[in-house]
């Protein structure tokens, strides 16, 4: 089943939100500083703020719908195609997890279309509920999320929850090399640096945006999912960055593909130079970026307003009676994320939960154009589904890894 524009164009767009909501936030705030590094997973938690506007009312219902981007009346048919289409995404595991307590009885025009076994109880024990579910949650994206990120305790009706976990191996796999930059916030680190040349100059390119040039790297893997790199000028910001990538997968004709690109430094982090070669060769594009392997955890009620949840917290009444007559309201929401690139491929996870409460060389004679693409200083990144362009998962690297000490390190399977 194929992902709708409809669809693409909603999730992306809260991406984008929450990359800018994110740097938004004041310093007093729940929110780490908008300079560190993160992940997070816009498609981990759409589907689920679409099922409960698809059951909310009132002022809870239109700030949910508002939040998913669609009319209300057409937000639990776009979460359960969603879900159904990324069951059909290769690399991809997705799942969609429900328990309620045994005072919930839930109405069955909201449950029709969920996954047959998605639905579990709850015992009213946090002792006996929260393993079960933190062994969902690690079952569900293969040990890359340990726990499930809401807390259970004794007065917690009903918890809705999204499980990813997205590998896929490149097609052409990075050398990794000892790196050392010489100049910006990670000058004078010795850092697991990735580097690969390939003939295909279309897989960089440079975006003129509103708030400055970008440079585009895309990573493709073999499992029809990419991961996109981007580093924009030094001024600008990590939600600028990633909003500028979002936008980009909406219309491809803004990105000066490398085989168009002119000598000299059209981009961020881009050299188009002349190359002396002792041999005839195409142009040539050289890729250095380096690995990274990030974890967060997002509270997601600190963002309450972007994701459509600020009437629904309030426990003074119930706002779901699409979904059961008893009150509920809810008072936990977080994700909590992962992202791992390295030489041979990419992997990432996410759990979403809502609680309801060379010798010397010959002569040169000849001379080819290279094309040389460094990420050297904090990027962003997108990892995409390629056919429908939908954001999977997106960060922002400050902290790259350290090239290993120990020699006999290897690279762990994909």
């Amino acid at each position: 089943m194929a992902i709708t524009g409809t669809t693409t164009r909603a999730v992306n767009g809260l991406a984008t939100r929450w990359a800018e909501a994110r740097e938004e936030r004041t310093a007093g705030g729940a929110a780490s500083p908008a300079d560190e590094g993160t992940v997070f997973s816009p498609v981990g938690v759409w589907p689920l703020l679409a099922l409960l506007a698809d059951g909310a009312h009132g002022a809870a219902r239109a700030e949910l719908a508002g939040a998913v981007g669609l009319p209300a009346v057409e937000c639990a048919a776009a979460a359960r195609e969603l879900l159904r289409a990324l069951a059909s995404v290769r690399g991809l595991e997705s799942a969609l997890g429900l328990w309620t307590a045994r005072t919930v009885e839930l109405r069955e025009p909201w449950t029709a279309g969920l996954p047959a076994d998605a639905h579990g109880r709850l015992s009213g024990d946090p002792a006996v509920d929260q393993p079960e579910l933190d062994t969902w949650a690690a079952k569900r994206t293969g040990g890359l999320i340990e726990r499930m990120p809401v807390e259970v305790r004794e007065d917690t009706r009903l918890v809705l929850a999204s499980a990813l976990a997205l590998r896929t191996t490149w097609l052409r796999p990075f050398r990794e090399v000892p790196w050392c930059p010489g100049t910006g916030p990670w000058a004078d680190r010795v850092l697991r640096g990735l580097s690969r040349t390939s003939e295909l100059l279309d897989r960089v390119g440079v975006a003129e945006t509103p708030d400055g040039h970008v440079t585009e790297l895309r990573v493709l893997g073999d499992t029809a999912v990419d991961v996109h790199l981007l580093l924009g000028e030094e001024h600008m910001t990590a939600g600028q960055v990633l909003g500028a990538g979002v936008g980009l997968l909406a219309d491809r004709r803004r990105v000066v593909s490398g085989f168009r690109l002119p000598y000299g430094e059209p981009g961020p982090g881009l050299h188009v130079f002349k190359s002396p070669s002792t041999r005839p060769l195409p142009p040539l594009l050289t890729a250095e970026t380096v690995a990274f392997d990030l974890k967060a955890r997002h509270d997601l009620l600190g963002l309450h307003r972007l994701f459509g949840l600020t009437t629904a917290r309030d426990t003074r009444e119930g706002h779901f009676p699409g979904i059961s007559a008893a009150p509920l309201a809810i008072g936990s929401a977080q994700q909590s994320t992962m992202a791992k690139f390295a030489a041979k491929g990419f992997r990432s996870a996410a759990v979403t939960a809502l609680g309801a409460v060379g010798s010397a060389p010959p002569e040169p004679r000849w001379i080819t154009t290279e094309v040389r693409a460094v990420f050297d200083r904090p990027f962003a990144f997108l990892a995409v589904h390629r056919h429908s362009r939908l954001v999977l998962t997106a960060g922002w690297v400050t902290d790259p890894e350290p090239y290993p000490d120990d020699e006999r390190w290897e690279d762990e399977a994909w």
